[in-house]
């Protein structure tokens, strides 16, 4: 395998997979994005090896820059923050790969939403409370969302919503979600979570976009809507409750 696409995770440098440091390590071109790539997981490059940020760059000539490293002998390391299988981008690449016969892999990284979630000391799925996490953005000046994937319509769910690439459109969340989930119902804006500037912001549907305007957060945050993240008088799961038996745990004679 020649080209790697790899998940850099959130922010912090060691938070990147032993597999991705490595494949990086053994790069000779390693392409990275630049303003959510950490520099200290591309400094883990070999000496000689070439380190190119991708941000100023188009589709086409990302694609140039692989498919050259790969004629000439190379091995590639195409770093995206987070886990590139999610908003990560790396469909659009790797259709293009496959129209050019060159072979690829992907390593997986740590998502956005589980970083935050780690920052913050919560699970995002409690018993009776919450048990589904809906990953899933705004349209701003991105593409447009699919029909029937609005935040009235996952709304509707009651699971906790994980909302990326929206800070900028936090009046519409807000405004769209405080019918469903009620004006006093739990969100976090968490921006460049695990980064050594990581700010947590804490309130409710009512007043979160008052205190991310007086913070001064425009983008790389994420937004966390949902009743389990202010929830404290669950009830236990089953998986350790002494009276739920299963084939690891068999009832006593």
């Amino acid at each position: 395998m020649t080209i790697h696409f790899i998940g850099a995770g959130p922010g912090a440098p060691d938070l990147i997979t032993v597999r991705g440091l490595r494949l990086i390590q053994a790069a000779d071109l390693v392409l990275y994005a630049g303003s959510l790539v950490p520099e200290a997981v591309v400094a883990e490059a070999k000496p000689g090896a070439k380190v190119v940020d991708s941000a100023p760059m188009d589709l086409d000539a990302i694609i140039e820059m692989m498919a050259a490293a790969v004629a000439d002998g190379g091995i590639v390391a195409r770093v995206h923050s987070g886990d590139p299988s999610i908003y990560g981008a790396i469909a659009e690449q790797m259709r293009r790969l496959d129209a050019l016969g060159l072979e690829f892999d992907v390593t997986p990284g740590v998502p956005a939403f589980a970083a935050a979630a780690a920052a913050l000391k919560m699970e995002l799925t409690l018993p009776e409370i919450a048990q589904t996490v809906i990953v899933t953005r705004t349209s701003v000046r991105a593409t447009a969302m699919p029909e029937g994937e609005d935040l009235v319509t996952l709304g509707k769910s009651g699971a906790t919503l994980a909302i990326h690439l929206s800070i900028n459109n936090l009046a519409k969340v807000t405004r769209e979600l405080t019918p469903l989930y009620g004006a006093d119902c739990p969100v976090v804006v968490v921006y460049r979570a695990t980064w050594p500037d990581e700010l947590i912001i804490q309130g409710t549907l009512a007043d979160i976009r008052a205190a991310v305007k007086a913070a001064k957060i425009t983008r790389t945050a994420l937004i966390l809507v949902g009743p389990a993240l202010g929830e404290h008088a669950f009830r236990d799961s089953k998986l350790y409750d002494a009276a739920h038996h299963h084939v690891l745990r068999p009832k006593s004679a």
